[in-house]
């Protein structure tokens, strides 16, 4: 007997959420997986939009939120609002006994992603947040092929993101006027990157950050910052949104995973291991990239919807991702005072 599609509200169908309604839910609605009941845009011109790609009445398109939870039911609600507003649409799920997927972070504190944690906790819901960019093909593959057994023991990693947006708007302009910018708005997916390649959370973090006189910013731009996991693991990650070149941008990451018998470096989607002896150049052999159908939020909404349905949690449910909310606000914490943060207990603190 086939199981009826899950019912979902959407919050926000503007922006990014206008990705959200056009790849996607409609992925879902295909797979059986999961159909709109309402949406939610303060815009009325965004759901207009939203509504001829969810299939949706006029008269369940809103731009109230309260009034969409009060007259519609649903099993989970999907929340891709900005993160200042994201326990608001949590308390109104909650309140209306639903299930929640989000978009990244938590929230927009350590203070509020603690309050929603310990909330989704005692109604006994579940959430999960939308990790995406760990999810991408090409990290996967790397993180893949770090544990495969191939190239030994994982000795250490090193990260690397780093764009020429120094004039203000070329990164958003709210970006350009909020402090922490890079931090907030850069680490949260490259984290979360680092902490699956190392298979482990983080133990301390230590992170100096700037901004040069060139960079349009009114918080700090750059960043150089060290990671020790509970696993021994080491990671360095430098950050920069001011620099002269665009050497990785979003989705074109750099990572080099250090092992003992293979150098396993991923470059703009480009995936390879390089060996050598002293004094030699490193001979290079790039390796394949993982096959698959789905990557990013049109996976992570799946494994949501299939926990619902009974099976296992998706790898960013709530009590894995407050472990990446604890480690981005813990190294703001570092940036603040110059010293190390020890990251399981600043999360014990809030928590």
């Amino acid at each position: 007997m086939a199981t009826q599609p899950l019912k979902y509200i959407i919050v926000g169908t503007g922006g990014w959420g206008s990705y959200w309604c056009a790849e996607v839910l409609p992925r879902l609605a295909r797979l059986g997986k999961a159909e709109a009941a309402a949406a939610v845009d303060l815009s009325p011109e965004a759901l207009v939009a939203a509504r001829g790609k969810l299939g949706l009445p006029p008269e369940k398109c809103y731009t109230d939120a309260a009034r969409a939870f009060a007259e519609t039911r649903a099993d989970f609600a999907i929340i891709v609002v900005p993160p200042a507003h994201h326990e608001a649409i949590v308390e109104l799920a909650l309140a209306h006994d639903m299930h929640i997927l989000s978009e990244k972070p938590i929230a927009d504190s350590m203070a509020a992603c603690a309050r929603i944690y310990r909330k989704v906790k005692a109604a006994g819901r579940k959430m999960a947040v939308t990790m995406s960019h760990r999810f991408d093909r090409d990290k996967q593959s790397l993180e893949a092929a770090i544990h495969s057994g191939r190239y030994g023991p994982l000795h250490y990693i090193v990260g690397r993101f780093t764009m020429n947006c120094r004039k203000f708007g070329s990164w958003g302009e709210f970006r350009h006027r909020i402090p922490d910018a890079l931090l907030v708005e850069g680490t949260v997916h490259q984290f979360d990157i680092l902490r699956s390649l190392a298979r482990a959370d983080a133990r301390t973090v230590y992170a100096v950050t700037w901004n040069p006189p060139w960079g349009e910013f009114a918080g700090d731009s750059s960043a150089l910052i060290t990671l020790m996991m509970t696993n021994g693991v080491k990671c360095f990650w430098e950050g920069a949104k001011a620099n002269a070149s665009s050497l990785n941008r979003w989705g074109h990451d750099y990572f080099r995973a250090e092992c003992a018998e293979g150098t396993l470096e991923l470059d703009n989607r480009w995936l390879r291991v390089l060996r050598g002896q002293p004094w030699e150049r490193p001979l290079a052999e790039d390796l394949p990239l993982l096959a698959g159908d789905a990557w990013m939020n049109p996976f992570l909404a799946e494994r949501f919807c299939d926990w619902l349905a009974g099976g296992d949690p998706p790898p960013t449910h709530l009590d894995d991702n407050i472990q990446c909310a604890a480690l981005l606000f813990a190294a703001i914490e570092s940036a603040h005072s110059g010293k190390p943060v020890d990251v399981q207990e600043f999360l014990a603190r809030h928590v």
